[in-house]
């Protein structure tokens, strides 16, 4: 079965295989050049302004999403003066809806059309079925219940939080007229907040206590798939989305709010999804390999591809040869 599943993904026109066929990329795990010293002023731009790169197509695709949220799925800032069930609720479905479009799209055209075959996956496995430590004996169904009853519900009280204390003037404001370059830059910066949080939080889900009775829960995902990136449990779904209490300091505009929120909450189905990009006809780029390693071996990389914090702390894993030693990768590649 594992030869066969081995002669099947050689059809690929790059990776290398192990004796399990487990795929990988043909390059190791590597960080943007942002803080690689000396610093490369024409490398960096490549990666800021290129195809694809920090700017193209994602963070800008996102944009695009948050800023017809905020122009056409937005409760007005006069009705979120006062808490009410209309406009929260409201809120609360446009989220559920945002979440199926993204996970569901990933998930169709991977998992259930399955457009890419098992080619660039990094596991030839599908999802799991008739497994009890998956809610309902499946794993699809088990991410699905816990992306929408937990993770859902904590990103859209985030949102409404935020909404009521801008309505009201509880937090500071920022307007494009008064400070444009600003308002232009946090955008640009977000992101970047959004991996400092991130690493911080994740390393404290990884504490043995907090692991076992909480993180653990994400992490029955060896081999996620799109619905596997926000299965959490609600005390790490508290703890995920408050990467946006940083509006509550500095001051902002809700659009740079809901952007941080929307890229925490959608994102991560495209670094779950097993996949390795470019994908569909070399079309998409999208994939994590770097994630993908934390699931493998839950002790590395638990920050991602921005701010080299795993290596600056001794718990980086690039995926090549030497840096995984107890499972050796054959030479099967592509020619």
């Amino acid at each position: 079965m594992i030869m066969k599943n081995i002669k099947k993904a050689e059809q690929c026109e790059f990776g290398e295989y192990n004796s399990k066929g487990e795929w990988r990329p043909p390059y190791p795990v590597k960080y943007a050049p942002l803080f690689e010293t000396p610093q490369k002023i024409g490398v960096i731009l490549k990666w800021l302004l290129g195809w694809p790169g920090y700017i193209w197509p994602w963070h800008l695709l996102f944009f695009g999403v948050t800023a017809a949220t905020w122009y056409w799925f937005q409760p007005s800032l006069e009705q979120c003066r006062t808490f009410n069930v209309d406009w929260i609720l409201y809120m609360f479905i446009r989220n559920e809806i945002l979440i199926w479009m993204v996970c569901g799209a990933w998930h169709l055209v991977l998992y259930i059309l399955k457009l890419q075959g098992t080619k660039q996956k990094y596991d030839p496995r599908w999802q799991n079925k008739g497994n009890k430590k998956f809610l309902f004996k499946n794993q699809v169904l088990d991410n699905i219940f816990w992306t929408c009853c937990s993770a859902v519900p904590f990103w859209t009280a985030y949102e409404v939080l935020f909404m009521w204390a801008y309505a009201n003037g509880k937090i500071p404001f920022l307007e494009w007229a008064m400070h444009p370059v600003w308002f232009v830059a946090w955008f640009f910066l977000i992101p970047v907040w959004r991996e400092f949080h991130f690493y911080w939080v994740h390393r404290f889900l990884h504490w043995k206590p907090m692991f076992k009775r909480y993180h653990s829960l994400h992490h029955l995902n060896v081999n996620p798939g799109p619905w596997a990136g926000l299965a959490m449990h609600p005390v790490e779904c508290f703890g995920y989305f408050s990467v946006i209490m940083i509006h509550w300091i500095i001051p902002s505009h809700p659009l740079h709010m809901l952007f941080n929120a929307q890229l925490t909450a959608l994102t991560p189905a495209g670094g779950h999804h097993g996949f390795e990009g470019p994908i569909l006809n070399g079309k998409v780029p999208t994939g994590s390999y770097f994630h993908y390693l934390h699931h493998r071996y839950y002790r590395y990389n638990f920050g991602e591809c921005l701010i080299p914090f795993d290596k600056w702390f001794g718990t980086f894993h690039d995926g090549s040869f030497d840096t995984d030693p107890s499972r050796p990768w054959q030479d099967i590649k592509n020619k």
